[in-house]
């Protein structure tokens, strides 16, 4: 029960209105030492919860009688605009019998507009770390008296590119007296740097290992022969599986367009999300597949995250991440808080050695699934090595002085009279222009 925890009764109230029951174990983990108010590096799959672990202890400190705004108090940075959004119904969600205010900054959005919000000084701002910046360069941003500090999803913001912009905001906020840092996976040696900068003596709360993620989640392959036998076989599951809603992955802009253009050819009831939507169109996909008006969304990475779905359950990935932790963020749209969810990859040679690296990174063997009415010829490589990956063919290795004495003893034969003529050196006119025909050479005048 959320009682046990040192919550202001308000919050408690709106808890139990939007029938929280039983805390997860990533809130379980976090909300006591986050209340408290360390420092905290928090390691938690998608749809596990952890947005109400990090905006209740917000909520909780800053709690208090209205009164006039004069700074902002508390930061939660987020790597896209979808994220970002949905934080923000969650932060008003959990805070509607209090007098906090909230304010989201994205890009896509009026600046103007939002220059006019950050002047009635929200108590906690979300935002994208390119958009915060803007403002900030702008002097219609002041984050001198922040006092909580949120990085979500801190991983893949560097994955994006946003480690500078990140680092910037940080250094902005340089009074604040708590942060909490969140990510879906353990990341490299970025994240570990960013770690080692923003964080002050943090507590680190490993939930999930990359082992345990989406244990609610069947995860399968299918080969298959070329891209257009792919767009087969997502035929056939698009019509024959069982699923609510689904999302079909890309890796490219120019893929997602061409499926999405397929798919509505055949009159499914389709949306495609990428980077070059813009924000109207984006939140319209999203909207519509939540609300059921569309059950099969087509997108790239830029809807890995973020993306809360209820009955999304089905992924498919038409091309495989480049990455394990990609892999981890496309799936983990499905198999959410408990519920089953299945996440097939179709698998072509090349993209054998990337899927059997993924396995080894999640330290899992995927299904293997065959379906009979679009099998292809390809089954998989004929040998594999010890780490599952394809044996290649290999160049035999030559004896550099036998080539060279053996090349000295062969004598040069002459060019074939009978060559192509592709073979043949052009020959052009004065001008550069046209090329001239070969003339046969005049017969030997007669003595």
């Amino acid at each position: 029960m959320f009682s046990q925890f040192a919550l202001h009764e308000r919050l408690l109230k709106a808890v139990a209105e939007l029938k929280f029951v039983e805390p997860t174990p990533v809130q379980v983990a976090a909300l006591p030492l986050a209340l408290q108010g360390r420092d905290l590096r928090v390691t938690a799959q998608t749809g596990s919860g952890k947005t109400a672990a990090f905006v209740l202890p917000i909520l909780n400190r800053l709690i208090g009688p209205a009164k006039v705004r004069v700074t902002i108090r508390a930061l939660i940075l987020l790597p896209t605009r979808e994220l970002a959004q949905q934080t923000l119904k969650e932060v008003e969600r959990f805070s509607q019998f209090t007098f906090i205010k909230s304010g989201l900054i994205t890009g896509g959005e009026d600046f103007k507009v939002q220059a006019a919000m950050l002047r009635k000084v929200p108590d906690i701002l979300i935002g994208t770390p390119g958009r915060l910046l803007e403002h900030l360069n702008a002097g219609t941003l002041d984050l001198n008296e922040v006092e909580v500090l949120v990085l979500d999803e801190a991983d893949r913001m560097l994955d994006m590119g946003f480690a500078e912009d990140v680092q910037r905001l940080c250094d902005e906020s340089k009074h604040r007296q708590q942060t909490l840092l969140f990510s879906a996976t353990t990341g490299g040696a970025g994240l570990r740097e960013m770690i080692g900068k923003v964080l002050n003596n943090p507590e680190h709360l490993l939930i999930n290992s990359v082992s345990q993620l989406n244990e609610g989640t069947r995860q399968q392959i299918i080969t298959a022969d070329h891209n257009v036998h792919k767009e087969q076989i997502l035929n056939w599951l698009l019509a024959n599986e069982t699923y609510q809603k689904a999302i079909v992955f890309t890796n490219t802009r120019a893929m997602a367009d061409r499926l999405y253009g397929r798919l509505v050819a055949q009159e499914y009831k389709a949306f495609v999300l990428h980077g070059d939507k813009d924000q109207k169109d984006r939140k319209l996909a999203i909207d519509r597949l939540k609300q059921g008006g569309v059950k099969i969304l087509v997108a790239t990475d830029v809807a890995a995250r973020g993306l809360d779905v209820d009955g999304l359950d089905l992924v498919i990935n038409f091309e495989m991440p480049r990455s394990g932790d990609e892999y981890v963020h496309r799936i983990g749209r499905t198999g959410r808080a408990g519920n089953e969810g299945l996440a097939i990859s179709l698998i072509t040679h090349g993209d054998w050695n990337l899927m059997s690296s993924i396995e080894r990174y999640l330290k899992q063997r995927f299904e293997r699934r065959v379906i009979k009415e679009v099998k292809g010829t390809y089954s998989g490589p004929k040998k594999v090595k010890a780490s599952g990956k394809a044996v290649g063919v290999k160049k035999k290795k030559t004896d550099k002085k036998t080539d060279k004495k053996a090349a000295a003893k062969t004598p040069t034969k002459r060019k074939s009279a009978n060559r192509p003529k592709s073979d043949a050196p052009a020959l052009v006119s004065q001008d550069g222009m046209a090329p001239l025909k070969r003339r046969k050479p005049a017969a030997p005048a007669a003595e």
